[in-house]
């Protein structure tokens, strides 16, 4: 055969019409070598591709009719995307008729399509794996299953569309005795299940090596992790693949040097010793064990879905590392990755893995198509009459790729949200092994049982509270006339006529941040409602003052300026500011490098208010006394406050952040605890203005503990009643998962109360009524009471409550 020379184009001929196929198109798209790309039979998809047509009318399985396809057009590479036509020889075909192939002949092929023959290649050449035994007769079969002690898993040796293999549903080995019979007696998987593998199962985690090798050199892709079974936390039949992530936090160098010297390279040198060498895509699952990597099964093609997510990182030019497989020097080649996390999470139809209906019209926001590093690769698609509807079990994938895991992984599922048809499906929890990965055990059961605490995931309130008291002093040594202000409170006062200005108002200003909230709005790249938060803190702040927010200037301080990221930002200080009816009078903007971390950020922000001439800043400590009423307002969730604690939960709940949310499934954990902080000023501006109120306490970090006492003069304090309100679910979930005692969470979080309000027993019912008739529910939450003393300035009756 005459190798392709290197001035010549590339008619690539490419065999399959999946996403796997629509992946490899759209790359080899990319490569200026690339003339043409004929898709056999493509998808309704990939038609759509650059250089790319369709030819429906051709299956994979047409080997004469694509051999006579591929001589008419001039083909000079054909690169095969299925499995069943590498086993079945289309690769002899195609060389024998003088046209180059990309991936493996028949007898290299058998790697994958029997596994009888690729388990007992690995004994031969001692390559890491589970310990076996084969059978094609079923009664010996059962025999063997009887007399094991350890746990199985069962392999029908021929090609069962990634099915083929049964895990063990439970520690009783009835249900396998089943699906022995299913296999081999019934013919479940036709006679792929004619002969059995009975291997030991093996504890660990996947990962998926993906090899380009041309027969005697290995360069692999970074290693991937699938997740095969159809249900989210790996529940359910196993499929072709829901799902997959790259790079995996699992595979460290040594694991990956690991990995080529003592199962690749053994593989492909045994392979050319046995006179079937090896070239094309080998794909080689492996399972991490505590005796180190061992091979699970070999593939001998591009797997699906994790070509879609290892393509997107591939930096450099497919169509040449094909070119050099085929050609023998890839040697001459650099195959590398770019720096970065992807993610693919697959959508199937109804029914799938089992019987699946077609021809679902399926529908795609436009705007799905215009996300920056995302793809929509599609797998069981056909246009029908102009139209797109579903034509497999799998239907549509769709792939993020950016810096971080966390973001890839938001914009998967934000553009997953943008595709429809009926019945559609797909699992919620894509690389939750890689989340838990530095703060759980791989099993939920073996989480250790310790309480969390603020404390513990880095944050002190003793340590800030003991900040507060020594600064004190030092902050009151440049108090001028007029000023008002006290290091600790909510904010600082400044009256301007007792300072020399006549008939001026009193200037109140807060400043404050969003802390690591931001963090998550990283996580789940949505950046247009922290700005609310940020509007939030500081205007609830010196609303508490008794002032009018007037305008605000925030700080947004990142590691590198990402302009869309950063008018997302804005967008939502605008909205807060309009719900705070306060001015964005400026800010600024800085990148600092490395001071922070690559795509975060860190905002924070002063606001500024007024009280007019003559009215008396809160609170009125003075006019406070026993029997004053406690007034809560609702929360709209944690606000910005314990989000350290929060997600050091969540990482160790075994959750994903794009999972649902346990306290509301309509949403995902992390867009649910991006809720933005609920703002109070239009609700209470009118109470302050008549004189309703005595006091109002913002409850942020501290909770109601720490917060209530700031406006509390000597001689007070607030009982409050925990049975007087319904804790959300948020703050109960929270509570048992982290298992965070009573009285933490009582010093962290809002617990459903975002301001208290002091109130006379006398005017409780007309500020009861002008808030509600706002829409807003008050719960009376406690009473004032006399202290002695330095006691506590706040104490909680019946906390128990929060147990229950």
């Amino acid at each position: 055969m005459t190798a392709r020379t290197k001035s010549q184009s590339l008619r690539i001929l490419l065999i399959g019409g999946g996403a796997r196929e629509h992946a490899l198109a759209w790359k080899l798209s990319q490569s200026t070598q690339v003339e043409t790309i004929f898709c056999a039979p493509g998808n309704g998809a990939t038609g759509n591709i650059s250089k790319a047509t369709n030819v429906p009318h051709l299956s994979p399985n047409q080997h004469a009719g694509l051999l006579a396809f591929a001589t008419e057009s001039t083909v000079n590479l054909v690169v095969v995307g299925p499995e069943v036509p590498l086993v079945a020889g289309i690769v002899d075909v195609f060389e024998s008729n003088g046209i180059q192939c990309f991936g493996p002949n028949k007898a290299a092929a058998s790697m994958e399509g029997s596994k009888v023959a690729a388990k007992d290649f690995m004994a031969r050449h001692s390559i890491p794996t589970a310990r076996y035994r084969n059978f094609n007769d079923y009664a010996e079969a059962r025999k063997h299953l009887e007399s094991v002690d350890y746990k199985v898993v069962l392999k029908a040796d021929g090609l069962a569309a990634g099915k083929g293999v049964i895990l063990p549903s439970s520690d009783s080995r009835q249900d396998m005795y089943i699906d022995l019979h299913k296999t081999m007696i019934d013919k479940q998987f036709g006679s792929a299940g004619n002969e059995v593998v009975i291997e030991e199962y093996l504890e660990g985690q996947e990962l998926s090596f993906l090899s380009f090798v041309d027969g005697y050199i290995i360069k692999s892709l970074v290693p991937a992790q699938d997740h095969k079974q159809i249900f989210d936390h790996d529940q359910g039949p196993n499929t072709g693949g829901m799902g997959c992530y790259a790079p995996t936090p699992i595979a460290s160098e040594k694991l990956i040097d690991q990995v080529h010297r003592t199962i690749l390279q053994p593989t492909v040198d045994g392979m050319r010793k046995e006179r079937m060498p090896f070239k094309g895509l080998l794909f080689t699952g492996i399972m991490v064990t505590k005796d180190g990597p061992k091979v699970l099964e070999y593939n001998i093609r591009f797997g699906d879905p994790e070509t879609q997510t290892l393509l997107p990182l591939l930096d450099g030019d497919l169509a040449e590392i094909m070119s050099a497989c085929t050609n023998g020097y890839l040697d001459a080649i650099d195959v590398k990755c770019k720096p970065a996390s992807c993610v693919t999470v697959v959508a199937a139809a109804r029914g799938y893995p089992g019987p699946y209906p077609t021809g679902d019209p399926i529908t795609i926001d436009a705007e799905a198509y215009n996300a920056k590093d995302t793809h929509i690769f599609h797998a069981g698609t056909s246009l029908t009459s102009g139209a797109l509807t579903t034509a497999g079990g799998r239907v549509v994938a769709a792939t993020a790729v950016a810096p971080d895991l966390e973001t890839a992984l938001s914009k998967a599922y934000n553009t997953m949200s943008k595709i429809h048809f009926e019945g559609m499906h797909y699992r919620r929890d894509i690389a939750h092994r890689a989340l838990s990965y530095h703060s759980v055990s791989a099993s939920k059961h073996e989480r250790p049982e310790v309480s969390l605490s603020y404390a513990s995931a880095g944050v002190s309130i003793d340590a800030g509270t003991e900040l507060v008291t020594r600064i004190k002093s030092l902050a009151a040594s440049t108090r001028q006339f007029g000023s008002k202000s006290a290091i600790g409170g909510f904010g600082g006062q400044v009256d301007l006529a007792a300072a020399g200005y006549e008939q001026a108002p009193i200037i109140s200003s807060g400043v404050d941040g969003v802390g690591t909230k931001s963090r998550l709005a990283v996580r789940m790249n949505k950046h247009n409602s922290i700005g609310i938060d940020l509007v939030a803190m500081v205007a609830n702040d010196i609303l508490t003052e008794g002032a009018e927010p007037l305008w605000l200037m925030d700080t947004m301080n990142l590691h590198k300026l990402d302009v869309e990221i950063g008018v997302s930002i804005v967008e939502g200080v605008v909205n807060g500011c309009i719900q705070a009816n306060c001015n964005l009078a400026g800010g600024e903007t800085a990148e600092l490098g490395d001071v922070i971390q690559k795509g975060h950020y860190i905002l924070d922000a002063s606001c500024s208010g007024v009280l007019r001439s003559g009215r008396k800043p809160l609170p009125w400590k003075d006019d406070m006394e026993e029997g004053d009423v406690l007034l809560g307002l609702r929360s709209s969730g944690p606000h910005s406050n314990g989000y350290s604690l929060i997600q050091k939960i969540v990482e160790r709940s075994h959750l994903a952040f794009t999972s649902p949310a346990p306290w509301e499934p309509s949403t995902s954990v992390g867009l649910s605890l991006l809720t933005p902080t609920k703002i109070y000023v239009r609700l209470l501006l009118t109470l302050f203005k008549k004189d309703l109120v005595k006091g109002a306490a913002h409850i942020t970090g501290g909770g109601l503990v720490e917060n209530l006492p700031r406006i509390l003069p000597k001689g007070l304090r607030a009982e409050v009643d925990a049975k007087s309100w319904h804790v959300p679910e948020v703050f109960r979930w929270l509570k048992r998962e982290g298992k965070v005692e009573k009285e933490e969470m009582a010093r962290v979080f809002n617990m459903g109360i975002g301001m208290v309000l002091i109130v006379a027993e006398g005017h409780v019912s007309e500020v009861t009524k002008i808030l509600e008739q706002k829409g807003e529910t008050v719960v009376r939450v406690g009473r004032l009471v006399g202290r002695e003393g330095e006691g506590a300035g706040c104490i909680i009756r019946d906390i128990e409550v929060w147990d229950q």
